[in-house]
């Protein structure tokens, strides 16, 4: 049995964790990374690229197909296993990458180990060794929840983790959760031929508040079917599996299973680290130092599920990281704006507070009416603005609209920027732009909050631009 020293120990080699260790080497701490596999990160193995890499190929198989309308005849034939070859190539090319940089830590750094708490500042490794650490940092990610009834039709299961392993795609295929993983991979599936059905125990889509979920449900409710409200049956059937709700019953090749991704915490023993855990079992963090308890232990990522975006696992474990290694001597951030984006067609997004009730006021912008969506053939959707009643300052958002990946972007950095909506109306729009169709929403705030208009500025709408009215 040996036993390491170092000043921090970070257990998890993901995008938290990668950062954590960086930035506690780099604020002058010795570490330690612990990881079973060093397979790479959630992002570049499961997740944003090669869920992105399959929605390119959706695109290109819709957009061949909806050419028609704009006097372009052709008909796609998509190659699944071709499609599904690319996603593997370019998804191992991102992968490569990261464990390059891990290679390049350097040497003793890693500990190919799954780790557990025997004491604060004590970890146990399942091949028998020991590490002792003046602080450590829990960056173990998070991984797919399997439902207790789908254990029965495990063989015929999908999750983010193996669906890309797929040698070609499914005739059909049953989703289990209409979250943004869920309903993006539905989608790609459907445009790339796959008949595809989902199903939510919930009553909204990718985490949307009501009218920004209502109007992406009926944009992809055209294209195939989303059982809200529902908790379908599993059932095994000859060859496929069978999904059982009141009033239906469908069969699949396949399901895939994507109902909530939960913190990989569990043999960690967390209770021996002196931690206070919430009802989920999560240690109870303060965010602004990545700190749990008063104790000298740090959570970051997908594994507090606070945030679990990699952005933020980048930010987090870089805030935790470097506390660790400071530690006592900790130091507060302030956290950006929240941002998330499910990259369905259209897009859809929250940012910041979505405060819709007393002292606050709402703009909406239709995308179903906008110049450069109708140029483009992709008028659906809408977005809303929520500002302060007081004085019009930004606050939140919410959209389903083309574009919708950068309109967030624009959003989180005004809100970020504390901007009126006067303010964001006195930036330079370009025409014509998917962008301009936000200035109706933000000239509807500016009206509900009582701002002046300064002389200079046009608020009218421009013909072919955000579909709004004029002010007169």
């Amino acid at each position: 049995m040996t036993t390491y020293n170092a000043d921090v120990a970070v257990i998890g080699a993901g995008t938290a964790g990668l950062a954590a260790e960086h930035h506690a080497r780099e604020g002058g701490a010795t570490t330690l990374l612990i990881d079973p596999a060093f397979a790479g990160t959630t992002c570049a193995t499961v997740g944003c690229m090669p869920s992105k890499l399959l929605i390119a190929a959706a695109d290109a198989a819709h957009g061949a197909r909806e050419a028609r309308d704009l006097g372009v005849m052709t008909e796609p034939r998509v190659d699944g296993r071709a499609v599904l070859e690319r996603v593997r190539r370019l998804r191992d090319d991102f992968v490569r990458g990261v464990r390059q940089s891990i290679d390049a830590l350097p040497e003793g750094t890693c500990l190919k180990a799954c780790a557990r708490f025997e004491a604060p500042g004590v970890l146990v490794l399942d091949t028998g060794d020991r590490v002792e650490a003046r602080a450590v940092v829990i960056a173990t990610g998070a991984g797919p929840a399997l439902p207790e009834p789908y254990e029965a039709v495990k063989d015929h299961l999908l999750t983010n983790e193996t669906i890309f392993e797929l040698e070609d795609l499914p005739e059909s295929l049953g989703v289990i959760g209409a979250g943004p993983l869920g309903l993006e991979l539905a989608q790609a599936m459907h445009r790339l031929g796959v008949r595809v059905k989902v199903f939510d125990a919930g009553d909204r889509l990718a985490g949307l508040p009501p009218r920004a979920s209502e109007a992406l449900h009926g944009v992809l409710t055209k294209a195939f079917p989303i059982h809200l409200g529902c908790k379908p049956e599993p059932l095994a059937r000859d060859a496929g599996v069978a999904l059982t709700w009141e009033g239906g019953e469908a069969r699949f090749d396949k399901l895939l299973v994507a109902a909530g991704r939960p913190p990989n915490l569990s043999g960690l023993d967390l209770e021996k680290a002196g931690l206070e855990l919430d009802e989920h079992g999560t240690p109870r963090f303060d965010p602004g130092t990545m700190q749990c308890g008063d104790v000298p232990v740090f959570i970051a990522g997908d594994a507090n599920h606070d945030r679990p975006v990699l952005h933020e696992a980048s930010d987090e474990g870089t805030v935790a990281g470097r506390n660790a290694a400071a530690w006592p001597d900790l130091r507060r951030t302030a956290r950006k704006v929240p941002l998330s984006i499910a990259f369905t067609r259209p897009e859809a997004a929250v940012i910041g507070a979505v405060q819709d009730g007393p002292g606050y006021v709402c703009g909406e912008a239709d995308y179903g009416d906008q110049g450069r969506a109708k140029v483009e053939g992709r008028v659906q959707g809408l977005a809303y603005i929520y500002a302060r009643a007081s004085d019009g300052r930004l606050v939140g958002a919410a959209l389903c609209a083309p574009g919708g990946e950068h309109l967030a972007h624009l959003l989180a950095w005004a809100i970020q920027c504390e901007m009126t909506a006067s303010d964001m109306l006195d930036l330079p729009f370009y025409h014509p732009v998917l962008e301009e169709g936000l200035k109706t929403a933000l000239r509807d705030v500016c009206r509900q909050a009582g701002l002046a208009r300064p002389w200079q500025r046009n608020d009218d709408s421009l013909p072919g631009s955000d579909g709004g009215v004029p002010e007169g």
